[in-house]
């Protein structure tokens, strides 16, 4: 088993849970995030109105999963990445899990 994390902005949100559907992931939990890219410390400090969001709204997924879905999963996204005409991709991750109960 590992785990597996999953990062999108929330315009894809919906195609993310079709491809879990598709790889036949069907335990997971997900998150409200905010993404940045390439923000430095001082932009995000600068900002006139503080209150003022200056991130991407994104979602993060995750589930402890096999192998077989995993590399399902890697497959349907690659190919859905392939396709994009954003610079938005789908990221997922892989991590072992060493030990669990």
């Amino acid at each position: 088993m590992k785990l597996l994390i999953v990062t999108v902005v929330d315009e894809f949100q919906k195609d993310v849970l079709r491809l879990f559907k598709q790889a036949n992931i069907e335990s997971y939990s997900g998150s409200d995030i905010e993404g940045y890219k390439n923000a430095s410390s001082f932009m995000m400090n600068s900002s006139w109105f503080p209150s003022e969001k200056g991130g991407a709204d994104s979602s993060m997924f995750f589930s402890f999963t096999e192998d077989e879905k995993i590399d399902s999963f890697f497959s349907l996204v690659k190919e859905f990445n392939k396709n994009l005409e954003t610079n938005n991709p789908i990221h997922a991750v892989v991590v072992p899990i060493e030990r669990s109960i």
